[in-house]
């Protein structure tokens, strides 16, 4: 995955960062580091969109600029909203259970290219976050943010039907995925046995990207 982090995406990240402190606090943060050139740019637009209000002038110590700053109802607003999962990034999140030398194949090697080359999006799983944290936080932040989820039921895992709820809790657009020996002979969990399931078989790579292209197409109303 490209890691690149865009303006916009970093913009979000400051507005997160001050509505999780301030909300944890119930006050406003009073000594807030300005950080580099480029934070201090982006701070001051936001400052001058509206979104964040300066608290108080800014002080230096030890070198490092700080300043109190908190969220407008502007700034406010946009949080609630990155909250519940409503601005988007340019990739999907796929749940899966892991370690399965079948399923990992076929994902990193039909699966993850064929979203890529045919919608645009990246398609990541928990292994490609290299940040420190708690993982099951870090694993919502992956899915609120994403912009739809592919949802692994070859093994039933519990774990992947926990992450596809929690995605369609937040309305995110959900599709899930078996293999389809296994769904033939077990189908899946009878609340996702009536939704739309793409079945994959390492046989047969092609007719399983075509169907999941056309599936992931329709969800995210792309151009076909």
């Amino acid at each position: 995955m490209n890691d690149f982090v865009s303006p916009a995406v970093q913009a979000m990240n400051l507005i997160r960062e001050i509505g999780d402190k301030v909300s944890q606090s119930g006050e406003p943060i009073r000594q807030f580091s300005r950080g580099d050139e480029f934070s201090v740019q982006l701070i001051d637009e936001l400052v001058d969109s509206g979104i964040i209000m300066v608290a108080n002038d800014v002080r230096t110590f030890e070198g490092t600029a700080f300043m109190g700053v908190n969220l407008t109802l502007e700034g406010w607003k946009r949080y609630e909203q990155e909250k519940r999962g409503e601005f988007e990034r340019n990739y999907g999140f796929i749940a899966m259970q892991f370690d399965d030398p079948d399923l990992d194949g076929f994902v990193r090697d039909v699966v993850k290219p064929a979203v890529k080359k045919d919608t645009g999006y990246d398609l990541v799983d928990m292994r490609d976050v290299g940040r420190a944290g708690i993982i099951d936080n870090l694993m919502r932040i992956q899915i609120r943010d994403s912009a739809f989820v592919i949802a692994d039921l070859t093994h039933d895992n519990h774990g992947a039907y926990w992450e596809a709820g929690y995605a369609e809790g937040l309305g995110k657009p959900v599709i899930y995925i078996c293999e389809k020996a296994k769904f033939d002979k077990k189908k899946s969990h009878f609340d996702t046995s009536h939704c739309t399931t793409v079945l994959w078989s390492i046989d047969d790579p092609e007719e399983f990207k075509r169907q999941l292209v056309a599936t992931l197409r329709r969800s995210l109303n792309l151009p076909s």
